[in-house]
């Protein structure tokens, strides 16, 4: 498949999904830079359902290092960005640079992939107003607000933005962003 793919994480980042991302892509051949406010292993964290909690429960999670920081990248060469969940989205939608960094995939018409707690920074980039996606049923109100209109399926693709519920949503949701990179390589040849 021969694309290179920016995964977007921090501390507290959804381990499940950062390694199932991580480790599916690099499977089918795609180039995995994984990006954080800082280089350096990541303190990562595990969100399960359990029956009882109205919410998710937290546990500590594997850990992943990061390759560059924010500032660092260049949209360039990179055909898509994907936006992990966990609980790193709450302080990171706060971060200047990771916000002109999505941004500038949108505005090269880059692929933009969010999971879960994800679309947290999406909204904070202005990108998610008029478009139809999906997230952690819990973040429902904020994609609300910001103009979207919220969809109850696993995955969504809108244009160029695929959006998911959760880790529990990885077969449709790598379904649908295995067939955008397809895309992306079939339009350079």
């Amino acid at each position: 498949m021969a694309e290179k793919v920016l995964v977007v994480t921090g501390d507290a980042g959804e381990s499940y999904e950062a390694l199932y991302a991580t480790h599916r892509l690099r499977e089918a051949g795609v180039d995995v830079v994984v990006a954080a406010p800082s280089r350096r292993r990541l303190h990562l964290v595990i969100h399960d359902f359990e029956p009882g909690w109205d919410t998710y429960i937290e546990r500590q999670g594997y850990g992943l290092e990061s390759d560059v920081t924010f500032t660092e990248v260049s949209v360039e060469g990179y055909a898509a960005v994907l936006v992990l969940g966990g609980r790193a989205p709450e302080y990171l939608r706060h971060d200047a640079a990771l916000l002109e960094l999505v941004r500038e995939f949108a505005t090269h018409d880059r692929w933009i992939f969010a999971i879960c707690h994800g679309i947290q920074i999406l909204i904070a980039a202005g990108l998610v107003g008029g478009r139809r996606v999906t997230c952690y049923e819990h973040v429902r109100n904020e994609v609300e607000w910001a103009g979207g209109t919220y969809c109850t399926e696993q995955a969504v693709r809108d244009g160029k933005i695929v959006t998911a519920q959760t880790w529990q949503s990885h077969p449709e949701f790598y379904r649908e962003v295995m067939r955008c990179l397809g895309e992306a390589a079939a339009t350079r040849s």
